[in-house]
């Protein structure tokens, strides 16, 4: 991870309408190469469309936003989507195509790439996403999982640098949720890719390298997710939940026992393994 930022926000203010009022207000903050940076607060808090001023979705009121040392304007904004993916929360608004392959290599027939190549990303990323054997299905016929490995596949064969991840757990059921979050933390290990996560799952944040946290329009946190999730009137103002891995571990820790208080379900259940096995 090197020092020169990847992202670089500086004194951004947005508004739902031009000349309306700001609901985002003077945001700043820097982002390196290869961090998992986790987005949190409360609903409504601006989270989402914080990230989709990114690549110039949604304009901004005021500031100047950097991405790969590229600063956006209406000039640069095809340079700057090239660089960013984004994964939403529900998969099927992302979906063009008649078949599984249609869809992943849909923006690269967009962007004119040759056959053998987009036979090779397609191939290289459906194995990397596990999801081969479902080339040749309608995506309507995955489950919720399926889909958003597919979504998933088709932002990374156009071999972004930064890959947003809007919400893209909330709409999965708690295994295809845990195998989503796996394939995070590849990519994590990977190093290729600058991670963004809109979030409200506390096991994704903890997952995170970094936390920034959105209260009232601002900025009101950043810092790594054990020392804000242990800040408990943050916690309340962002209305976060705590998962049940870290609820039952900060009440095992209350009550003495040898247990990190702030573990997901992994880390409770290794743990717990390790306490007993030392009787």
């Amino acid at each position: 991870m090197t020092d020169t930022p990847m992202i670089q926000m500086d004194r951004v203010s947005c508004a739902h309408e031009p000349g309306g009022p700001n609901f985002l207000r003077d945001i700043s903050f820097t982002i390196r190469p290869g961090e998992w940076v986790s987005i949190v607060g409360a609903n409504g808090s601006g989270k989402s469309s914080l990230v989709k001023r990114l690549n110039g979705l949604l304009p901004m009121s005021s500031g100047r936003i950097v991405v790969d040392g590229i600063e956006l304007t209406d000039a640069t904004v095809g340079d700057i989507r090239e660089r960013i993916g984004m994964v939403f929360a529900n998969p099927d608004n992302q979906f063009v195509g008649l078949t599984v392959a249609d869809d992943i290599v849909f923006g690269l027939e967009n962007r004119r790439m040759s056959r053998p190549e987009m036979a090779d990303r397609l191939a290289r990323y459906a194995d990397k996403l596990g999801i081969t054997e479902y080339l040749n299905r309608h995506p309507a016929e995955l489950s919720g999982g399926q889909k958003q490995r597919v979504a998933l596949a088709g932002v990374l064969a156009m071999e972004p640098q930064v890959v947003v991840l809007d919400e893209a757990t909330s709409m999965l059921d708690e295994q295809a949720k845990t195998e989503m979050l796996a394939i995070i933390r590849d990519m994590r290990r990977d190093g290729a890719y600058t991670l963004l996560s809109v979030t409200h799952d506390t096991d994704e944040m903890l997952a995170s390298d970094r936390m920034l946290a959105i209260a009232d329009g601002h900025l009101v946190a950043d810092g790594t997710p054990r020392e804000l999730l242990t800040d408990l009137e943050l916690v309340r103002r962002l209305r976060l939940t705590p998962s049940f891995g870290m609820a039952l571990s900060r009440e095992l820790a209350e009550l003495g026992l040898p247990i990190p208080p702030l573990s997901n379900e992994g880390e409770l259940m290794e743990a717990l393994w390790r306490l007993n096995s030392s009787k």
